[in-house]
């Protein structure tokens, strides 16, 4: 069960000045519980308070870093179940994938404490010429200083890990700004870091709108901005100033399915539902483009039609239901309308499409218009599309003929196609043999085009939250 009420939390500390944030269960529409909201004044304490903690936060040596996050992981794990229901009635995600989600918070806490200690320099060979002999060069990495995170509704729990462990990793004091639709998992996390020793003001977690939001954007006083959401970031961007700005803004991934995989299709269209379908679709790499060689498109759509009409949709809460809410009734029109768009323009409905409330049917369509939102724009719901094509170079073609470019995926038996893909889709990450879904807490994650630029993944994520300080010794003979 949710508190009754979850305070917010300035420089380490809980604070209940109100409970006017009302967060509600996304399948019932209850309130289920609320949330104290900050004002302006304390945004700003926030703000001092971090740039203060600056010094002691790279005084935190690496071993205590890393026993923060030991902590987080030893109390996540504890509270596993609380967690899956937090996301389960905050976002409406299915408990299965709710349950998923948590597992991968640990894991990104449990990769950071690793990192942690780790975290390398080089040792430089200067001597490049007569003149320099005795010169060598040492170089470190330093926390860049105070960083401000805005997360988006989708993932609550690890997206907000993935800038929350790579700053305590890399020692930097941080502000974030939970999604004020999902603000209970970041506020969790927030009651676990109060039980460390971290130095006063290494954290502030503010469920605040997104107007309210803008000096986490705009205050020089940081020196990195990191963002996770939509179009938005790039006027985020605009208005950041000179701090350091990562963004990951979304994509409408694709998926290859070349024209040796017919002895597969079952095992692909399992993933390939999977990766449209999970947690209703809300997700940056949800599988949205699908194309097939035409040699077996028949045989995958049939297929694929067949497995998405037996996705059990309903209360999220019950273990047996795949498709829950869209995270809320707007979201749910809007993608419903893209659809209606897509099909008076000539595409044809495959199955889905109805929409009660926030609860649209997994939906399939083929023959989508080039020009039609739902191919050029991400979906961000439970819909996928799907198209025929003749050779890889048309494969590719289609791929790339799009605005974002996050991760793609290919399926194959052609190591020569696999390393094709990878040298010619214009993505951040090309998947081989699974989907574009697909990722794993370490690794790189970014895009480019419109899916913004920089990249997660708690070392990458490390190495933005860190500068490289040069240390040059002449040795005297």
């Amino acid at each position: 069960m949710l508190d009754k009420t979850y305070p917010y939390y300035l420089a380490n500390r809980p604070q209940q000045p109100n409970a006017d944030l009302e967060v509600r269960d996304k399948y019932s529409g209850r309130v289920a519980t609320r949330v104290a909201v900050p004002d302006a004044r304390a945004i700003e304490k926030a703000i001092a308070a971090a740039v203060r903690a600056a010094a002691p936060m790279r005084a935190f040596k690496p071993w205590a870093r890393q026993a923060v996050l030991e902590h987080c992981v030893a109390r996540f794990e504890e509270r596993r179940d609380e967690l899956a229901m937090a996301l389960c009635v905050e976002a409406g995600k299915p408990i299965k994938d709710a349950a998923g989600e948590v597992t991968r918070l640990i894991e990104t806490f449990r990769i950071a404490a690793a990192e942690a200690v780790r975290i390398y320099g080089q040792t430089l060979n200067l001597e490049l010429a007569p003149r320099l002999d005795g010169y060598h060069g040492y170089t470190r990495r330093v926390p860049i200083g105070p960083v401000s995170f805005i997360t988006p509704f989708n993932f609550p729990l690890n997206l907000v890990a993935h800038k929350v462990a790579p700053a305590i990793a890399a020692g930097c004091p941080f502000v974030l700004k939970p999604s004020e639709k999902t603000p209970i998992g970041a506020l969790i996390i927030g009651q676990v870091l109060a039980e460390t020793d971290l130095p006063r003001g290494a954290f502030s977690i503010l469920p605040v709108g997104g107007a309210e939001a803008s000096p986490l954007v705009e205050d020089e006083r940081f020196k990195l901005l990191s963002f996770t959401g939509g179009q938005i970031g790039w006027d985020l961007k605009a208005r950041a100033g000179r701090k350091k700005v990562v963004l990951e803004l979304g994509g409408n991934a694709a998926c290859i399915v070349d024209g040796d995989q017919g002895d597969k299709l079952d095992a692909i269209v399992e993933r390939l539902v999977f990766g449209a379908f999970y947690q209703s679709g809300q997700s940056c790499i949800g599988v949205q483009r699908i194309y097939a060689h035409a040699s077996l498109y028949e045989a995958l759509k049939k297929k694929l039609v067949a497995a998405t009409k037996k996705l059990k949709a309903g209360d999220p809460k019950k273990k047996d239901v795949f498709i829950g809410p869209m995270i809320d009734e707007a979201a749910a029109e809007r993608l419903q309308g893209w659809i209606e768009e897509a099909r008076r323009a000539g595409a044809r409905l495959l199955c889905g499409g109805k929409r009660q409330g926030n609860m649209l049917e997994a939906t399939l369509m083929e023959d989508v218009p080039r020009d039609a939102k739902a191919n050029r724009l991400e979906a961000f719901g439970p819909f996928a599309l799907l198209a025929p094509f003749d050779s890889l170079d048309d494969a590719i073609a289609l791929v790339n003929d799009a605005d974002y470019g996050l991760q793609a995926g290919i399926f194959t038996d052609s190591l020569e196609h696999a390393m094709r893909a990878w040298d010619e889709l214009e993505q951040g990450g090309v998947i081989v043999n699974d989907i574009p879904s697909f990722r794993v807490d370490n690794m790189p994650y970014g895009g480019i085009k419109l899916s913004g630029f920089g990249r997660e993944g708690v070392r990458y994520a490390i190495e933005d939250m860190s500068e490289v300080r040069l240390m040059v010794m002449r040795r005297r003979s």
